[in-house]
């Protein structure tokens, strides 16, 4: 990373605790960034405080591809975030890097959207929304979510 890209911008509505999720994935996707295979990362605050991030893994068999919250799904798992024992995920903040090298904070795909609220429905989830970054609870990505019983 040099110094002469622009820094993501926090949000102002955005506190001090969710902005330093969105430093977090910055972070790590400032390490870890390689065009085409890694260009994705977010960061999520547990319910202990504790943040478990996650990184796109591309492949070059596309169904290979796994996306940055579907990894931080299994890190907050593996932390003992469950779905049974709410709120286990309290925050996620996911950032992008383009190959031109601007940086953008974006919301989770429709699959992983699916697979957040299959767990966490409740969790903060910062999207762009028209042109202002805002938060929702991560049901307000699916407002009409096909409930599956377990």
């Amino acid at each position: 990373m040099t110094g002469s890209r622009p820094p993501l911008a926090r949000p102002s509505a955005m506190g001090d605790d969710d902005a330093e999720l969105l430093m977090a994935a910055r972070r790590l996707l400032e390490d870890r960034y390689r065009e085409g295979r890694h260009e994705v990362a977010t960061a999520w605050r547990m319910a202990d405080g504790a943040i478990v991030t996650g990184i796109h893994v591309d492949g070059s068999a596309r169904r290979s591809a796994v996306c940055a919250e579907g990894v931080a799904a299994g890190n907050a798992i593996a932390h003992g975030a469950r779905p049974d024992d709410p709120p286990g995920v309290e925050a996620i903040v996911s950032v992008l890097r383009r190959r031109s090298g601007s940086w953008h904070l974006i919301e989770p795909c429709g699959v992983c959207a699916e697979l957040i609220t299959d767990y966490w429905p409740d969790a903060r989830v910062w999207v762009g929304r028209r042109d202002e970054i805002v938060q929702v609870s991560a049901r307000e990505l699916l407002p009409v979510k096909y409930e599956r019983v377990w």
